[in-house]
């Protein structure tokens, strides 16, 4: 019996665990979080990273799960005035979450009911690449975390989440 009761704690426990590899916030993706230093971010991935020009990202896995990342040089303190770090994170997987559960797959109704006390989001419409015109079925919704200078954003399309990312916001 104890050792049944051993195995279902220790199986409680990894499933906790594991969960909280999902999460998102507005300061993170999984383990990986905005500020984090390039040689932290690469120890963490197992690969060299390379800096980017927000076109191309670095594609990383995560427990089979992909994120892009972002990597600019930034002022994180002064002792590291330009230190290469992670500056944006964005994955289209239906694993990650946030505390209120919402991720790739929750519509945009979902969004709206778990955030709509939250103290500062906007919902807008997509451009296309140009910027010339709207996208009729195409949005974000941003959560906008005044504290840390970052955001956390929904993309959805025909009102279902399909891209989800965390980023400085560079109106800070």
């Amino acid at each position: 019996m104890k050792k049944i009761t051993s195995l279902i704690l220790f199986l409680l426990t990894f499933c906790c665990i594991h969960a909280q590899d999902f999460e998102i916030s507005t300061l993170r993706m999984g383990p990986y979080k905005v500020f984090m230093e390039k040689a932290e971010a690469e120890k963490t991935a197992g690969i060299s990273l390379k800096m980017t020009d927000g076109q191309i990202k670095n594609n990383v896995k995560y427990n089979g799960e992909l994120i892009l990342i972002d990597l600019y040089e930034n002022y994180i303190s002064e002792a590291k005035p330009k230190e290469v770090s992670i500056m944006g994170l964005t994955t289209t997987s239906k694993k990650f979450k946030t505390k209120s559960g919402i991720g790739v797959g929750n519509t945009k109704d979902d969004l709206m009911s778990a955030y709509r006390n939250y103290p500062s989001f906007t919902v807008h419409p997509a451009w296309d690449e140009k910027g010339e015109k709207r996208l009729k079925d195409t949005g974000y919704f941003t959560l906008e975390d005044l504290d840390a200078g970052t955001q956390l954003s929904f993309k959805f399309v025909n009102s279902i989440i399909t891209q989800i990312s965390v980023y400085l916001n560079e109106g800070c």
